[in-house]
């Protein structure tokens, strides 16, 4: 690796804070911010979206559009082929 071209990867806690979820791993972000996790501060970066709070992963998803895809434009376009 040559030196002094890559950015510093150090310890950063992703927090979603509609879920009061937050997790610590590694990352090339950086945050002024810092919080207590498991006794250490470390800098934290606020998600909008994690595990804990998409509607996928939490099974409270609703489905948009009860017509599938193929039916609509079939409709539109008379199915013809």
């Amino acid at each position: 690796m040559q030196t002094d071209i890559h950015p510093a990867y150090s310890p950063v806690v992703f927090r979603d804070r509609s879920a009061g979820w937050q997790i610590l791993t590694r990352s090339t972000l950086t945050s002024d911010e810092t919080v207590e996790h498991e006794g250490r501060s470390y800098p934290v970066v606020d998600v909008d979206v994690s595990v804990a709070s998409h509607p996928f992963w939490t099974g409270r998803g609703r489905v948009l559009d009860s017509e599938g895809r193929v039916e609509r434009f079939e409709r539109r376009f008379g199915g013809a082929r």
